[in-house]
């Protein structure tokens, strides 16, 4: 085959389209779950702070 042939069809060629397709769409997952996972880390590091304040301050009376 000749360069030039070569390169027409190149143009013409969707085999690899598919991966390209996968590429994008995975990295576009990974992006949500790490903004995800920033959210809910600020959640919980304020919730559990919460709780390891109240549990420092509970008082457990040993007689009734």
């Amino acid at each position: 085959m000749m360069p030039l042939e070569r390169a027409k069809t190149f143009g013409g060629d969707e085999d690899g389209a598919v991966t390209v397709d996968w590429v994008v769409l995975t990295a576009a997952v990974v992006g949500l779950g790490l903004a995800a996972q920033a959210v809910i880390t600020a959640g919980v590091a304020d919730l559990s702070g919460d709780i390891s304040s109240q549990l420092t301050t509970y008082m457990i009376k040993t007689t009734f």
